[in-house]
């Protein structure tokens, strides 16, 4: 489980936050989320799905996969090769355990992948992509790994577009989400920095422009819960 590394200072303080939460991490994700979390990668699966076809991949790559759980339902859904890909250590051993020999674990960093060119059909990222240091030389770096014709699908936090929703989202994740991570995992620090690091991301309609700029073709996106999520998608 190892790879070439890309540490920069908030590379180094992202991966120790996380390998702080490891021990929660999927308890916090379902009870946060009401499960909803489950769901969206469900819809995730479904997209990279509806992109393939009948061509189904060979070979998919899930980058900042965690624990593994969408690396898990891409290996479900599709029956292929699937590495998950992730810089956190604990958050691996715990993906390890969950995967088995379905999946093979590569510790690597997203902004420098240890594959080659052109070495996935498919690539998925859900909820990584805003804590990249640099989210467009990680699309580049995404985009590399990719074969020609290849499609990426981004899950992501996105900004809501229902007014109401949006008030009562922002109060939640603001207030309450930090306060009840902070009770739970034991790391206060962790559960300020979520509302935060999405506050940073991109609008949709930005995102969209970024991975054009990355070179991406016929980028699309779908809001989910009223734009709490986002799924993004694309082909090389």
């Amino acid at each position: 489980m190892t790879g070439r590394e890309y540490r920069g200072p908030d590379s180094r303080r992202v991966q120790a936050m996380f390998a702080g939460i490891a021990h929660r991490y999927d308890f916090l994700n379902h009870f946060l989320s009401v499960s909803i979390d489950r769901r969206w990668r469900n819809l995730a699966v479904r997209k990279l799905r509806d992109l393939t076809g009948d061509a189904s991949p060979r070979c998919c790559l899930d980058v900042c996969s965690g624990t593994g759980d969408l690396a898990l339902a891409l290996h479900r859904g599709f029956g292929c090769e699937v590495v998950a890909s992730d810089f956190c250590h604990p958050m691996l051993t715990r993906a390890s355990r969950k995967l088995g020999e379905q999946v093979r674990v590569v510790e690597a960093d997203a902004l420098q992948l240890p594959f080659s060119d052109r070495s996935f059909d498919a690539l998925t990222i859900a909820f990584g992509l805003r804590n990249l240091e640099d989210p467009s030389r990680g699309l580049s770096e995404m985009k590399r790994v990719l074969r020609p014709g290849g499609a990426i699908v981004i899950l992501e936090f996105s900004k809501p577009v229902v007014p109401v929703l949006r008030h009562s989202f922002n109060f939640y994740f603001h207030h309450i989400l930090p306060k009840l991570g902070a009770l739970i995992s034991g790391n206060r620090t962790a559960y300020q920095y979520l509302p935060e690091s999405v506050g940073r991301f991109p609008s949709q309609a930005e995102l969209l422009r970024l991975m054009e700029s990355a070179g991406f073709r016929s980028p699309g996106y779908r809001n989910l819960s009223g734009g709490i999520a986002a799924l993004h998608w694309a082909r090389t």
